[in-house]
């Protein structure tokens, strides 16, 4: 079972990143801990599986769910999840797998059953609690960051960080990649400040322009962010987790699993 959720391509590239735990010496050292493929594997089972963390079967997977949580706290907290999709991301772009010359932006509402951090009216259900995810992506559809907000706040307003948010991709010789030529967006972004801001930072903005009928043709560049959703909400649709750096974390491992399908069929 750890090996179905854990395969050996995805703990090979993500063990060389997880930085090392401290080791306690005790005189009656007690159990050991559980090893760190088995609550990854734990963390993969509730992402996948969308169950409550007390329900993860540990005669199964080979980790309790309270240990799992605690580990994906500690592996947050040190930015494995950064490092890992920018280690993919990387592997892409020397596979020549990447086209970062045009990029796609867009918003997704999710409910948050909880509430907790980052979770506001959402104005597509029925001011009902939720949040936001953010999310940009090359010409493919892989995604090179995703930010978490509250149901309430527009779209336009996380333009910027996601842009900060792309990590510097190597792979190629010469200067790494961080932003895109042309950026695609549909009319919610059409804002006067925010295509002057583009501009500034070497960006073509290539965005929808409101109170026209559609039909603008940027649709057939677009599309692909959407069917980028699809993928990241096949994991866990519904938050449910009250930390917003824990569901920003899974986001960041859902979007390196993604990355990792577009380099083996395997997984």
């Amino acid at each position: 079972m750890i090996a179905n959720l854990v395969p050996d391509e995805l703990w090979d590239r993500i063990a060389p990143l997880m930085l090392a735990r401290p080791v306690r010496r005790y005189r009656r050292p007690g159990r050991l801990p559980v090893p760190d493929r088995a609550a990854l594997a734990g963390v993969v089972y509730v992402l996948c599986k969308g169950v409550a963390w007390r329900d993860v079967p540990a005669s199964v997977v080979g980790c309790s769910g309270v240990t799992a949580w605690r580990r994906l706290r500690d592996w947050t907290e040190t930015g494995l999840w950064p490092r890992m999709q920018a280690a993919l991301l990387t592997e892409l772009r020397r596979a020549d797998l990447l086209a970062l010359d045009d990029c796609a932006v867009d918003g997704s509402h999710v409910r948050a059953v909880k509430g907790g951090d980052h979770v506001g009216p959402s104005p597509v259900d029925r001011a009902r609690p939720g949040s936001k995810h953010h999310l940009i992506v090359d010409r493919h559809g892989t995604p090179l960051a995703v930010t978490l907000t509250g149901g309430n706040r527009h779209g336009v307003t996380q333009l910027l960080p996601l842009l900060d948010a792309v990590p510097p991709i190597r792979g190629l010789r010469g200067r790494s990649r961080h932003r895109p030529r042309c950026l695609y967006a549909d009319r919610g972004y059409d804002f006067d400040k925010y295509p002057r801001q583009l501009w500034k930072r070497g960006i073509k903005p290539m965005i929808a322009r409101r109170g026209i009928a559609h039909g603008s043709g940027l649709g057939k560049v677009r599309w692909v962010v959407e069917h980028a959703f699809a993928w990241l909400h096949q994991f866990k649709r519904i938050r449910y987790e009250r930390r917003a750096s824990l569901h920003q974390g899974l986001l960041e491992l859902t979007c390196s699993i993604i990355c990792l399908r577009r380099l083996s069929r395997s997984f």
